[in-house]
């Protein structure tokens, strides 16, 4: 349980570095206390990765060994892909990022779940569930998340526009291209 823990918390915590979902936690901490949009983001995060393991342990049941770490080496590349491409919020995003109905856990909490459906850290924790412990995966990817969201609102307070986010794209990049080469390398020779 452990090694899952700690590997889902490291890939993912890098995974949602300049993830849109970061870019949203940013801009809800501008806008309301820190306290209240962690404990929002933390409660859709628990939701969407619980579901994912369960996803993960299920496509991990169902598939051979050889064919889940080709697919995981393919996954963690597109991740890669994914990352170097980066996010950005839409006009749209902006706009819900500024209506509020209700409370700040909820609204918080609920535009983070609809944003972290098919997004690659929800996706990478399906991939991580298939090859690891499901409580160690979902409490490694959720702590993951909320961290690196949590550091996106302290340092975005702190330092502002002079993040190097093109520099944390990047080797976040490397990081899942590295990953993916040795899954399908494991997966060739295995």
């Amino acid at each position: 349980m452990i090694e899952a823990f700690l590997i889902s918390f490291g890939i993912i915590f890098v995974a949602e570095m300049g993830d849109k979902s970061q870019l949203m936690a940013l801009g809800f901490a501008t806008r309301y206390p820190a306290v209240p949009v962690l404990v929002g983001i933390t409660l859709a995060t628990a939701i969407v990765h619980l579901a994912s393991v369960f996803l993960g342990a299920a496509v991990g049941a169902a598939l051979p060994e050889r064919a889940i770490e080709a697919a995981s080496g393919v996954a963690f590349l597109v991740f890669a892909w994914w990352t170097l491409r980066g996010d950005t919020l839409d006009h749209d995003d902006e706009a819900r990022l500024t209506q509020s109905h209700g409370s700040v856990v909820l609204t918080v909490g609920g535009l983070f779940l609809l944003s972290e459906l098919g997004d690659k850290t929800m996706l990478a924790t399906v991939t991580l569930a298939t090859e690891y412990g499901l409580l160690g995966v979902w409490l490694g990817s959720t702590l993951g998340m909320v961290a690196a969201d949590a550091l996106a609102i302290v340092v975005g307070r702190v330092a502002g526009d002079r993040l190097p986010e093109r520099a944390i794209r990047i080797g976040a990049a490397v990081i899942f291209a590295i990953i993916g080469t040795i899954s399908l390398v494991d997966a060739a020779i295995g």
